[in-house]
């Protein structure tokens, strides 16, 4: 399997969302009777269900506590970053003010700066509980090697999901400075369900689901904010990622019975790609850029990684995404731009309908082609004046 890169080393071809196409089905199905919903996996519980397959990423551009509560309402689900500025300052909003003012020169350096204060345990608590009061559920993500502190901190306050979340999460972390998160005594002792991520392979997302988890992330620095594949070299497209990651899924299942949820983590802004990663196996989608751009988004306008911060080798940047519209245009629209960045879930439904899908398992059945022009077959015009498909 793979080609040939040079004496005795070979490599995998893989794919991005931009080489392939989903073929359209041999029936096709009104959009308005697809069933889109996503189901998260509880311990002794019904599970947690949205109505719609999308999460916002936890990133201090994307979501605060009105995003979140928002986001919910209209059927959703926003995961808060424990680590950001929300649970490191009281009043976050004039934090976020400097870093969006500030020049392209200073960013970084004033980010770190930002980001050196220390995390306040209250805080995280006030934030969980402001969410719950508005009666929504609450999702809160942070790196493992706090994950045990503030797991305990969330659950406490009420909180309903909790996001185990780094570069690259495996089960066998080895380091002698610090003590590796136990994952599977983690997801055991949490009451709620726990999302770990991110991961892009076959055999470690088996391992990982041998822990516990009620899902895991797909994707390692496809964000748009994020700078890892240049400072690292490291990542794998998504549709690989996903294909990969949905097999080892299927495995498990046969194996022990129990269903865990992948979901495709960045490197889609606009619905066509939400769509390619539902029918490459995911069972649903997790979206920063495409949120970033919405009017209630506390970055207004602007969107940075995770890991731009970094005190020691920073691996994101602030990008400029405009704000576009309203959550619910991005949503739901009526969309107002061409470039597809809007009514993700209509984009959603009507491809479903369109090859013949009447939910997400049958639309993770569709066929899928290889197909590297399938942006600039036919769009010129599009391409010269930067509209439509044409947009870099």
């Amino acid at each position: 399997m793979g080609m040939w890169i040079g004496r005795n080393r070979k490599a995998r071809v893989t794919y991005g969302f931009d080489e392939i196409a989903l073929v359209p089905g041999r029936v096709t199905i009104n959009p308005n009777e697809v069933d889109i919903m996503f189901r998260l996996p509880r311990k002794e519980a019904e599970p947690l269900e949205l109505k719609i397959p999308i999460l916002a990423s936890a990133m201090d551009g994307v979501v605060d506590v009105r995003f979140a509560i928002g986001m919910n309402k209209l059927g959703g689900l926003a995961v808060l970053n424990l680590e950001g500025v929300q649970t490191r300052y009281k009043n976050p909003q004039e934090v976020l003010q400097k870093i969006v003012d500030a020049n392209k020169s200073e960013i970084t350096a004033l980010l770190q700066r930002i980001y050196q204060e220390p995390v306040q345990e209250d805080l995280i608590a006030a934030r969980v509980r402001q969410i719950k009061d508005s009666g929504v559920l609450a999702a809160v993500s942070s790196i493992p090697q706090r994950a045990a502190e503030f797991g305990r901190i969330a659950e406490e306050a009420g909180a309903d999901v909790f996001v185990v979340q780094s570069t690259v999460s495996t089960v066998r972390h080895i380091s002698s400075e610090y003590k590796s998160l136990d994952l599977e005594k983690f997801c055991r002792e949490m009451s709620i369900p726990v999302i770990v991520g991110n991961t892009v392979g076959y055999d470690v997302t088996l391992e990982i689901m041998e822990c516990g988890p009620a899902a895991v992330l797909v994707g390692v620095g496809p964000g748009a904010a994020c700078t890892s594949r240049g400072v690292l070299g490291l990542g794998v497209p998504q549709v690989t990622a996903t294909v990969d990651c949905a097999a080892a899924r299927d495995a498990y299942f046969k194996k022990t019975s129990r269903y865990v949820p992948i979901i495709t983590d960045g490197g889609m802004s606009r619905g066509g790609d939400v769509c390619k990663a539902l029918a490459c196996g995911a069972d649903a989608v997790m979206v920063g850029s495409a949120f970033a751009k919405a009017h209630e988004a506390p970055g207004r306008g602007y969107h940075w990684g995770m890991a731009t911060p970094h005190a020691n080798l920073p691996r994101g940047t602030r990008i400029r995404v405009g704000s576009t519209g309203s959550l619910k245009q991005i949503l739901f629209g009526p969309a107002e731009v061409d470039d597809g960045s809007q009514n993700l879930v209509g984009a959603i439904t009507t491809c479903m309908g369109n090859v013949g899908a009447r939910d997400i398992a049958e639309f993770q059945q569709t066929e899928i082609i290889i197909a590297p022009s399938i942006r600039t077959e036919g769009k010129l015009f599009q391409t010269v004046q930067s509209v439509g498909m044409g947009k870099s």
